[in-house]
């Protein structure tokens, strides 16, 4: 894994993504010249258009993070990806045109652009019969060790068998002499010199993974081998990277002391955030104010109550607010109390069920955006009815408060919905990472991977 801006990338990913990227200039470059050839014109020099071919390159990587084509399955199958840089390219396409009639200009004539999507699409799934193929294998995979034997480091095997996993475990080393879970497990006792063994099994990564680590913890072991320039890192922090949350199980609140995240240095991103919230709130509400009308009437004919509804949350510091949204259930919906949504929910309309899909019942909370009580991204706000039960049964959980409550979040996009304790908890580890972690990169991932959200309808309920 690769840190940038506090948020963890695959070596594979990221790869992956470098190759795209100048492969998206190289299509863009080659349709340019094929299309002056065919006008006899003279192409030019490349730096003269290189703006241009970058903004092209730019605006199909993000369409393409959207989509999900670095998402794992995407990883894993060539046919998968193929599909979805299909969708990627097309959106990527229809925005540049609509960029283009907004701001003017012919940077890219439109038989351009149909060459550039022609041959975009042969490189990049060439790209990925090569070099996906490559990255598959283990030799793009860092080789980790692991020291212990018990239940944590099965956890650890189960990660590192994924086909998306970015490292392969050589080894493991029972630390103690309780009974060993990983069977191939080495006793310590059997290994002279810890750290020549991880020299001689080309280790890059050594993983603490024990059951208890009161006084249990190998010092002299860990001292020698992290002097020998072999990172060490525990297992909640390994499995933070991994996975891209936190988890509950196994972390204690000196971890998130002295872990890093929860920066200080915040006010600049903070700043940053609430001036992209205003800005988009204003231009979101001022496009879809036809839509969120129409759909208000059809919800008003549609049955009986009113078109928008007010519910209260809980927000920043666990102070509660109202969210507006319009109506998507029958207004005897809650007679008996809150209840989460359910799967084929039946107190959904049938309006109410096409508006939640296509997320449409979420475009008023703009305006609370614009207040100021929610932002774009950030954790989804809870009911307080559902919160004080949550706090008392999962740790941690006001912790998520620290951060204005989002309209999407790293939970909406990583987590399908779903309405039980396990799946609270599930969510959970996913908004504390990002509450740890948050920058404006991160919120940039999440709002482009939300389009892959709304369009395969991933947790929409």
């Amino acid at each position: 894994m690769i840190r940038v801006f506090k948020h963890y990338i695959p070596h594979s990913v990221l790869l992956l993504g470098l190759f795209d990227l100048a492969l998206l200039v190289l299509a863009g470059d080659f349709a340019w010249r094929l299309r002056a050839e065919q006008l006899n014109l003279v192409s030019g020099a490349l730096d003269a258009r290189l703006g241009m071919l970058l903004s092209y390159a730019g605006m199909m990587l993000a369409t393409m993070i959207g989509v999900g084509v670095y998402g794992a399955e995407a990883l894993r199958s060539v046919r998968f990806a193929s599909s979805r840089l299909l969708v990627a390219i097309s959106l990527g396409i229809m925005a540049i045109i609509g960029v283009h009639s907004l701001i003017g200009g012919q940077a890219f004539w439109r038989s351009t652009l149909f060459y550039a999507m022609l041959a975009t699409m042969a490189l990049l799934i060439l790209n990925r019969l090569i070099v996906g193929g490559i990255l598959g294998t283990s030799a793009f995979r860092r080789r980790v060790l692991v020291l212990g034997a018990g239940d944590r480091a099965d956890r650890l095997r189960a990660l590192g068998d994924r086909a998306e996993s970015g490292f392969a475990i050589v080894g493991y080393v029972a630390m103690t002499d309780n009974a060993a879970v990983v069977e191939e497990a080495i006793p310590r006792s059997a290994i002279h010199n810890l750290k020549r063994h991880v020299e001689n099994l080309g280790v890059s990564e050594v993983v603490l993974a024990l059951e208890e680590r009161r006084n249990a913890l190998p010092l002299k072991d860990l001292l020698r081998i992290k002097t020998a320039g072999v990172h060490v890192n525990d297992f909640s922090s390994f499995v933070e990277r991994e996975t891209g949350r936190v988890d509950l199980g196994t972390v204690n609140p000196s971890w998130f002391i002295f872990s890093d995240g929860f920066s200080s240095g915040r006010a600049f991103s903070s700043g940053a955030k609430r001036i992209f919230d205003v800005v988009v709130s204003l231009l979101l509400l001022t496009l879809t104010a036809p839509i969120i009308v129409l759909f208000a009437i059809i919800v008003k004919i549609d049955s009986r109550g009113p078109a928008f509804y007010r519910q209260t949350r809980v927000g920043l510091y666990g102070q509660n607010f109202d969210v507006i949204k319009l109506r998507s259930m029958r207004t005897d919906a809650e007679v008996n109390g809150a209840q989460y949504a359910t799967e084929n929910d039946p107190r959904v309309t049938r309006v109410g069920n096409f508006i939640r899909k296509l997320r449409i019942d979420e475009l008023p909370q703009a305006w609370t955006v614009l207040k100021g009580e929610m932002s774009f991204v950030g954790p989804r706000p809870e009911r307080p009815e559902f919160v004080a039960d949550l706090e008392e049964k999962l740790s941690y959980y006001s912790e998520r408060h620290m951060v204005k409550p989002g309209i999407t979040g790293w939970a909406q996009v990583n987590y399908p919905y779903g309405a039980s304790m396990e799946d609270s908890r599930n969510k959970l580890e996913y908004d504390l990472y990002y509450v740890k972690n948050y920058t404006p990169f991160l919120d940039v991932l999440i709002i482009l991977q939300t389009l892959r959200v709304i369009l395969w309808h991933e947790g929409a309920r």
